[in-house]
């Protein structure tokens, strides 16, 4: 299995709106959304399948046996984190809880214990012999590179000899950016012709440069600044990056993902634009020759 991941480096930039349409193109049967805090390329892909559902565990959180507890305010004293507090009784804010443990450490009578916590849940659906695996992180919960890894390892254990995986990541250069890079066979950065763009977009070919992993790039809306497309191209060939091509902004693809469909679902410029995007990504991750 090769998996190709598409990145952007920020939000806003069309990464999933072209993520969906490569799947649609490659008719592949096993893709994944790695944007465990704000997951929607189902809205997209449109899942006709109720999801198989997993919990997923992150930190242990603290807890407090009221009935054991002597109000002796040592966990309180202790916690750095500020996560105790007393109104009636002792007890754990949730999501300022980093379970360090310090809190069960000091209690003269243990009345205080660590407990696994669901810090999200994983989501898989099968459709056929067609497997998409996703996951939403709970509010207020972190170690969401973690739960990243977790969706890759599901679509790849449920999906069983597939030849491409297309993965869709999440914006930015953190750990649930970094998570998603490892391990795959290759990354397409969606750039946007932005000033911000530009920068975010250095900083993700530098994050996914460590990993030794092919790269190529794209600009989505090129048309908006002809100036800073011309920028991003010169970069291209300084850095010695494959070039995918270019894709205008286009009203209809606004009218296609808001009705649920993909760019290449409908004819509209930017849909033509990214059918020649996939046809020279796809010939990069193969290793063929590109023209």
């Amino acid at each position: 299995m090769k998996q190709l991941l598409i990145l952007s480096g920020k939000g806003g930039t069309g990464k999933t709106t072209i993520a969906s349409a490569f799947i649609k193109l490659s008719d592949t049967k096993a893709y994944a959304d790695c944007d465990v805090d704000a997951p929607n390329l189902h809205l997209i892909t449109q899942q006709v399948s109720e999801p198989k559902k997993t919990d997923y565990y992150g930190l242990s959180k603290a807890e407090i046996d009221t009935v054991l507890c002597i109000a002796c305010g040592k966990c309180m004293e202790n916690c750095r984190f500020d996560a105790i507090s007393t109104e009636v009784i002792y007890q754990v804010d949730y999501f300022a809880c980093e379970g360090c443990g310090v809190c069960e450490a000091v209690c003269p009578v243990k009345a205080i214990s660590l407990k696994p916590a669901v810090a999200g849940e994983l989501m898989l659906y099968v459709n056929g012999k067609k497997v998409f695996s996703t996951a939403q992180l709970r509010m207020g919960n972190g170690n969401s590179g973690l739960l990243v890894s977790e969706v890759k390892k599901q679509m790849k254990n449920a999906s069983g000899k597939v030849d491409i995986a297309l993965i869709d990541g999440s914006p930015g250069i953190g750990c649930p950016v970094i998570a998603s890079i490892s391990g795959v066979d290759m990354v397409l950065i969606i750039a946007e012709p932005s000033v911000s763009g530009i920068s975010d977009m250095e900083r993700i070919i530098k994050t996914a440069t460590k990993f030794g992993t092919k790269i190529a790039v794209c600009i989505n809306k090129y048309d908006t600044n002809l100036e800073n497309t011309d920028k991003i191209e010169e970069y291209c060939i300084e850095q010695g990056l494959p070039f995918a091509g270019k894709i205008p902004f286009d009203q209809d693809a606004v009218k296609a993902v808001n009705n649920g469909y993909s760019i290449v679902d409908i004819d509209c410029p930017s849909g033509t634009a990214t059918k020649e995007i996939y046809t020279k990504t796809i010939k990069i991750l193969l290793n063929e020759m590109v023209g």
